[in-house]
């Protein structure tokens, strides 16, 4: 097993925009990866089993909703600190970092927002220390990028609402405790609902044959006429607004993620272009490897800017939705440039699970189309500048 040397760059000495808190924060995390993701991790994606036995190390580093206040189990970090951490751990793999922030901005996220304090403090402090592990249930098999479009339904029996319908892509849907379910009402408004594991008629079979996110467990959300109670009804807020309120901050998390991702393929391709040698001497003394090298710190640096902007932004209320679009769109594709840069300058090696690259790779194929597809988010943009929405 090869020690993790992984370290990170700043070129532009971003750390001095840090507090010592975010610096902590972003050390802590990136040493638990180190000690606890980097030596289990390969073996894991190519068993295509996700690693349970991280869940309580995910909530020690703050993991888990990290934004979410004090008193419902959270650490009331701040957006930037959400950021770092999202950044250490898909450093590690991406799969890990979906679970990590499904947990917090698509399950904690909406409960804490949308929902009523009694099922705050009923779900949020157990989702926090990682007891309970959730899902989102938004997207459908035949509506992903359209999910207005939406069929799953719920009626109104009296003393219990009567859910209907069918999940697909769900991260963690196999083992979830929980699931934040968006559905639409009799008169087509989308709502938000809470089902729990064991409700009858709720079932959640896992997708299997994957070529990406193998150490992430991804799965359906089947619902045959599941009885659930009306107090399990998010309260605060419905309508479409509500669930892609839930994905602003979760794409937020993915545009950190995808640094950490494109950090560590351009950590090992620099050190492997420092140590093989070809025509008597390191590849890294040729022009060629040079510019890819300077191409992907070039990219690596103004996506560190992007982000942290946007978190200023996030912290001071001011983000908007087409922002985030920008950042994760950018910052995901900056990755898998990366991602497949860093491969061909391994060689052959670069295929093999003895480095980290080709996974990141695989990983990235999928984080480029979930929670908005690098399409759709060009589309938020031209929207966004030009006023018109090309979307139909």
């Amino acid at each position: 097993m090869k020690p993790d040397l992984f370290k990170a760059p700043d070129y532009y000495l971003l750390d001095d925009l840090l507090t010592e808190e975010h610096k902590l924060i972003r050390d802590t995390a990136r040493a638990w990866v180190k000690k606890e993701v980097s030596p289990i991790i390969e073996d894991f994606a190519q068993r295509a089993e996700f690693p349970k036995q991280l869940i309580p190390g995910l909530a020690e580093i703050g993991g888990f909703g990290p934004y979410i206040p004090t008193e419902y189990g959270g650490a009331g970090l701040d957006q930037i600190s959400y950021g770092l951490i999202m950044q250490e751990i898909e450093r590690g793999d991406s799969g890990i970092r979906s679970t990590s922030s499904v947990q917090s901005s698509l399950v904690m996220y909406p409960i804490w927002k949308y929902g009523n304090e009694e099922q705050r403090k009923k779900y949020l402090p157990k989702l926090a220390t990682g007891e309970y592990i959730g899902c989102f249930g938004l997207t459908e098999p035949d509506y992903g990028s359209n999910p207005g479009g939406m069929v799953t339904n719920f009626k109104d029996m009296g003393d219990h609402y009567l859910l209907n319908g069918a999940k697909m892509w769900i991260s963690n849907a196999p083992f979830a405790q929980i699931a934040v379910v968006w559905a639409k009402n009799e008169e087509g408004r989308i709502h938000g609902l809470i089902v729990e594991r064991g409700m009858e008629g709720f079932t959640t079979p896992e997708t299997h044959n994957k070529w990406s996110l193998r150490a992430s467990a991804t799965g359906e959300l089947i619902f045959d006429n599941v009885k659930v109670p009306k107090e399990n009804l998010l309260p605060n807020k419905s309508g479409l607004g509500a669930p892609l309120g839930c994905l602003d901050s979760a794409r937020y998390g993915i545009a950190w993620g995808a640094i950490g991702a494109a950090m560590d393929c351009y950590d090992t391709a620099l050190r492997y272009s420092q140590e093989r040698i070809q025509f008597d001497k390191p590849i890294g003394a040729t022009q060629l490897q040079q510019k890819k090298l300077a191409e992907m710190i070039t990219e690596i640096t103004k996506a560190q800017l992007l982000t942290w902007r946007l978190g200023v932004l996030r912290n001071e209320g001011r983000a908007t939705t087409a922002q985030i679009s920008m950042a994760k769109r950018n910052n995901v594709a900056m990755a898998l440039d990366i991602a497949r840069d860093a491969r061909q300058m391994l060689g052959g090696m670069g295929i093999t699970g003895e480095y980290s690259i080709m996974r990141h790779m695989m990983n990235l194929e999928s984080v480029v189309t979930y929670e908005g597809t690098h399409d759709i988010h060009l589309l938020i943009t031209g929207m966004d500048v030009t006023g018109f929405p090309a979307f139909k």
